[in-house]
């Protein structure tokens, strides 16, 4: 299953947002989420007993509303045999434009950006999204691994999902008078039985967390200084060991001590993602310092980079509000594209002067990233929630490329 491009979370977002400005008179907005495995027939026949429990609506303009909505989605699941790969959401209903009487039926059907879990009808004043927003979350794999002397857990954070992977537990026993035996010797097999237990925690960890190919770090927990003698130690394989984020105090080990460390690490995940847009706009304003640095800025110029194929990293600001539309002329044919924030519907055509119209238009981030993805360029949408951000919007125009060379 493809993770989706950049080109279609923008889309995504873009979607998300224009569906969350909706709103209906009554409670009247269908919205319907159809997981993969889901029989379309299982669908279109819950959908008849929707349109039958309808009849039941007191309000006459809300009951038409309601079953004219129901109807539409009965007819578009004509046209699946079966859903696609992630599932398929459907909102519909009928969205005033002003006044009473302005209503006009709007139909969104798409496959979402990840797999949908949960078979969903939801009829209210405006489109239950939430299931959408949730996968606009970050999704990076993180491992948590709690620990101490007598147990350890170890499981891995994506999105708001927990897998506990493994329960291990040592057996070593607590300090204790020895007896009739040496109290030293004694300390020292509790000591070797310790050291054991970790060397079996970093073998778990290490087979279970080196094959995320994307882990974005690790974060171990636990009671007492075990953690920290863990980690000083050679138990964990050098490339894991670089990816210790962080160590957190826990009054518990286990599955407690794992949603401890979960919410005591909120904080610290949170920034990672900002430290690394900010280290990416400090990485461009290096590179453009440099006599010989690799960066450009500004449209026209970071369009030719594009075109060439020499942009590693483009950066686009998601504060970019400016369209790029094409213009064709029906007297020569002339076309010319033109950026701007309110483009005109018609300009004067510099071949024959005569009125060239606006054929094309299309947000400039989508243009971008188009061109973008054609020639194998990362794009980063870059928040303006730091000053590195807002640096990039004010200072560049919201638009910065890292290149691959010097053209």
């Amino acid at each position: 299953m493809s993770e989706p491009s950049s080109k279609e979370l923008f889309e995504f977002k873009r979607t998300l947002q224009e569906l969350s400005d909706k709103r209906g008179r009554g409670t009247e907005l269908v919205s319907v989420y159809i997981p993969p495995d889901r029989q379309i027939s299982d669908v279109a026949k819950h959908m008849r007993e929707e349109l039958s429990q309808s009849a039941n609506i007191k309000s006459k303009q809300t009951k038409k509303n309601v079953q004219s909505a129901i109807e539409v989605i009965m007819q578009r699941l004509k046209l699946f045999p079966k859903p696609p790969e992630k599932g398929l959401v459907m909102f519909v209903g009928m969205v005033p434009r002003g006044g009473p009487g302005t209503e006009k039926m709007e139909t969104y059907v798409f496959e979402p950006p990840e797999p949908i879990k949960t078979y969903i009808y939801h009829c209210n004043s405006e489109f239950y999204l939430e299931p959408l927003r949730e996968m606009l979350e970050e999704k990076e794999t993180y491992g948590l691994a709690v620990l101490d002397r007598k147990e350890a857990t170890i499981a891995t954070l994506k999105g708001k999902r927990i897998d506990i992977l493994k329960t291990l537990t040592s057996g070593v026993p607590g300090k204790h008078k020895a007896g009739g035996q040496s109290q030293r010797r004694f300390d020292r097999l509790i000591d070797l039985a310790a050291h054991e237990f970790l060397k079996r925690i970093g073998e778990h960890m290490n087979e279970a967390f080196l094959q995320i190919d994307d882990l974005k770090g690790i974060i171990l927990g636990g009671p007492g200084h075990t953690k920290e003698e863990f980690l000083n130690g050679d138990y964990l394989h050098h490339e894991l060991k670089k990816k210790v984020i962080t160590t957190v105090d826990t009054s518990y080990t286990g599955e407690f001590g794992i949603r401890e460390v979960i919410d005591k690490s909120m904080d610290v995940l949170s920034e990672i993602d900002v430290m690394r847009e900010k280290k990416l706009v400090q990485r461009f304003l290096r590179e453009l310092i440099n006599e010989d640095g690799l960066a450009s800025y500004g449209e026209r110029e970071v369009r030719q980079h594009l075109q060439m194929g020499a942009v590693e990293v483009l950066l686009l600001s998601e504060d970019l509000k400016y369209q790029r539309g094409t213009y064709e002329c029906a007297s020569c044919g002339h076309r010319m594209e033109k950026t701007g924030r309110d483009l005109p519907d018609t300009e004067t055509c510099p071949s024959c002067n005569d009125q060239m119209r606006l054929s094309d238009r299309r947000d400039m981030i989508d243009d971008l990233v188009e061109m973008a993805e054609e020639v194998g360029t990362e794009v980063e949408i870059i928040s303006t929630e730091t000053e590195e951000g807002m640096q990039l919007l004010r200072a560049f125009g919201g638009i910065g490329a890292i290149l691959r060379y010097r053209p």
